[in-house]
């Protein structure tokens, strides 16, 4: 049975939203999913089987399949599987399940998943995975998903995250470091949501120099330096007070 269904736009012309099939027979989650990848510009398709799952791979094309593990009918290994077995052009395939045991994240990844998440899991990091992985299928070749996940827009900014660089609103270039366009792209992924330290330092793709919490700080000035009209009265990055540090602003894709 199909939940929620993103409106066709593959091969659209302009179209920039990379498209992801849900299967999830768990209403609440699969809509909790969805509306949360829907406002991270992502169009979704929610289905709760595989029979479901097969009449919309078999109508339209998906950049990305995320697939529960306990599903009515054929379970979530047994799909993997085939649609290993088939090829489905290498469609990405991000497990997710309450099954955290190791035997089950090895079983999945040998069946053919590019990435295993259990639940219940931190949103910004689930987000960061998936693009993670669309990132690593489109260097091998995927260039349509690399053109429209590579870039976000702010406050007349735009980060590119392959080449490392910042757009001002009016069109000049601010180069940035890899750590800072790594902190860039964790708060451009996780907009009006308080993250503290060590949230950051735990989704820094590699690590930072120097005492953690403290090198966190200085990204953040050196971020405010290049971004910010007045660095020393912040309007983008926000420091929450006890909390941590918030960006406050809309983010889109593309």
């Amino acid at each position: 049975m199909i939940r929620r269904q993103a409106p066709t736009r593959r091969n659209d012309v302009g179209s920039c939203i990379p498209s992801i099939l849900i299967v999830e027979d768990d209403a609440k989650i699969g809509d909790l999913i969805a509306r949360y990848l829907e406002l991270n510009q992502f169009a979704v398709t929610v289905v709760d089987n595989g029979v479901a799952m097969d009449s919309q791979l078999a109508s339209r094309e998906f950049d990305l399949l995320i697939l529960d593990l306990n599903l009515p009918g054929e379970n979530g290994l047994s799909i993997c599987r085939r649609l290993r077995n088939e090829d489905k052009g290498r469609l990405p395939i991000v497990i997710v399940t309450a099954q955290s045991e190791d035997v089950d994240k090895i079983v999945g990844l040998e069946m053919g998943a590019d990435d295993y998440v259990t639940k219940p899991f931190n949103p910004g990091e689930f987000l960061a995975r998936i693009c993670s992985v669309l990132r690593r299928v489109f260097r091998s070749g995927g260039v349509e998903v690399a053109e429209r996940l590579r870039c976000y827009r702010f406050a007349g900014w735009r980060l590119d995250v392959f080449r490392r660089e910042a757009l001002m609103p009016g069109g000049s270039k601010v180069l940035l470091t890899e750590a800072e366009k790594d902190l860039l792209q964790i708060f451009c992924e996780n907009p009006y949501c308080v993250l503290t330290r060590n949230q950051l330092i735990d989704m820094m793709h590699g690590p930072i120099s120097g005492p953690f919490e403290r090198s966190i700080d200085i990204l953040i000035s050196r971020l405010r330096k290049k971004l910010e009209a007045d660095p020393k009265v912040p309007q983008l990055i926000q420091t929450v007070r006890s909390a941590g540090y918030v960006f406050s602003t809309v983010v889109t894709r593309g």
